[in-house]
């Protein structure tokens, strides 16, 4: 890696060998450094001349690939960037872009967008991208009106100006709006490139989407501080995904537990595209990763998996398994990786190796607070240290292992259950492809555990016998009271499962 430490943006471009592979998707023409830092300068230029500025929100709705990637970096130049699920209904746009306080719009030019029709109603500046064919990730903006007035300063954006704003997931109440610094950004993918060891012959297959900070930082951004290259591809299409891997040779991808399950799935039907390629690791992040999975990618792809866990507070990472020949652990997301990490008790007193409390982070990486939410900052920050609200484990030779959300822990008539160690132990039996757990109402217990699983492909098991086969190995309580087979568990936009509220939507408890 270099020896530069970049806090903007652009700075993590500019030391680069001018005609190395930068940007690039599957069957396009990679774009070099020096094209794209000549296209994030002409984008300042070009947004500048718009009106729009270093104070200034864009918001950017396009499909995941190269154009979505260099959209961001380059808005975030000049302003500050508000990537958003291009799935988003118009309701849900008119929600962002009006909490946003929006001043334009980035959408891909011709795309009929319900982004467009809640920003036409906001009375919201429409841009429209159109891609250059000449190489992947290249294009051109066009204003939908005369220029606007500048809020603020024009020109090349500063280390403390924010660079990326983006919201909560609100599963439990309404989403908070997260400010992240080019210095917080750029500190968390210098943390994610020495945690990889990145250099510049790596090459990311990036099938993370590009409006969620796992995508953005992790693999985005830590390939451009480090000076390698990353391809962006539209998605996760599993049957495709082989076949991108067999054209790029990447040597590391990162995703989520869902996305690895699923390509886990298809793998032994691309074993001579595995045994051919060049990957030196797998990344798992953004959920926990159970440890069969793990063990079961190994295996598979002959490479070490490399579990982190990320937070959008954080700019993504807080602490990652290291790279061989240090161990790693399965059912552990592994030690301090950037930000320092603690464990803090209800009081506020941080807690000695090996005691359960919350997990707490401090370092550059980690946001100055919520965006005018006075009240979630006096909760989240206590004593200098920013609350996960995750419940953890730090033993003496510093790896975290996480019990899980504290909202998602099952107070069984007193009892805590982790959703994660029962779903470790479903996904041991041989026809469980898929398990969540989750807390369902009950009138004698408070909470019960309860359970959805996805069964493998031809795979049947009576519920009795999954219970039993969980009872032999966790204590009785810990036993999921119901166990329901769905075809299809809930996941959000980034395929995280989702455990809150599942008990109502399938009908479960008293």
């Amino acid at each position: 890696m270099t020896n530069i430490q970049p806090t903007t943006i652009a700075e993590c471009v500019i030391h680069h060998a001018e005609a190395a592979n930068a940007i690039g998707a599957p069957r396009r023409p990679w774009m070099t450094y020096g094209a794209l830092r000549g296209l994030l300068t002409r984008t300042v230029d070009a947004l500048n001349a718009m009106g729009i500025g270093r104070a200034d929100r864009v918001a950017i709705v396009l499909p995941n690939g190269p154009e979505m990637g260099v959209a961001f970096l380059a808005v975030a130049g000049a302003a500050t960037a508000a990537p958003l699920n291009p799935g988003y209904n118009e309701e849900e746009f008119r929600f962002y872009l009006s909490d946003l306080h929006t001043k334009a719009l980035i959408v891909l030019a011709g795309d009929d967008t319900p982004a467009r029709r809640a920003a036409n109603g906001l009375g919201i500046a429409i841009v429209e991208l159109k891609p250059d064919s000449e190489a992947a990730g290249a294009f051109t903006l066009t204003l939908d009106r005369p220029p606007l007035q500048p809020s603020g300063l024009l020109g090349p954006a500063e280390s403390s100006d924010v660079a990326l704003i983006l919201h909560t997931s609100g599963t439990t109440a309404r989403p908070k709006i997260v400010p992240l610094t080019h210095a917080n950004i750029t500190a968390s993918a210098r943390h994610i490139g020495a945690s990889l060891g990145l250099g510049s012959a790596d090459v990311c297959l990036n099938i993370m989407p590009l409006f969620h900070i796992h995508g953005l930082i992790a693999g985005l951004l830590s390939s451009l501080v480090a000076g390698a290259s990353v391809s962006c591809a539209p998605g996760l299409n599993a049957f495709r995904f082989f076949g991108w891997f067999a054209d790029l040779q990447p040597t590391w991808y990162t995703a989520v537990p869902t996305m690895h399950q699923t390509l886990l799935e298809l793998a032994p039907r691309f074993q001579d595209q595995i045994a051919k390629g060049r990957l030196r690791f797998i990344r798992s992040s953004s959920a926990s990763l159970p440890p069969s999975v793990m063990h079961n990618l190994e295996a598979v792809f002959g490479v070490p998996v490399i579990e982190a866990y990320g937070m959008t507070e954080a700019s993504h990472q807080m602490a990652a398994n290291p790279l061989p020949p240090r161990p790693r652990f399965a059912g552990s997301v592994g030690v301090a990786a950037g930000p320092d990490i603690a464990v803090m008790d209800d009081a506020g007193a941080l807690l000695p190796s090996g005691s359960l409390g919350e997990v707490v982070i401090r370092g550059p990486n980690v946001t100055a607070g919520y965006e005018a939410n006075p009240d979630a900052n006096a909760v989240a920050f206590r004593n200098g240290w920013f609350r996960t609200g995750d419940q953890g484990v730090i033993d003496a030779d510093g790896y975290l292992r996480l019990t899980g959300r504290l909202k998602e822990v099952i107070n069984r008539a007193g009892e805590k259950v982790s959703p994660l160690e029962v779903e470790a132990i479903l996904l041991e039996h041989p026809a469980v492809r898929q398990a969540v757990v989750f807390s369902m109402p009950d009138r004698l217990m408070g909470e019960e555990v309860a359970a959805a699983i996805v069964l493998k492909d031809g795979a049947a098991i009576d519920e009795s016998d999954l219970r039993d086969f969980v009872a032999t190995r966790l204590s009785a309580f810990k036993v999921p009271k119901r166990i329901v087979t769905i075809g299809e568990l809930p996941k959000g936009a980034t395929g995280k499962l989702q455990r809150i509220g599942l008990a109502e939507r399938l009908g479960l408890g008293t």
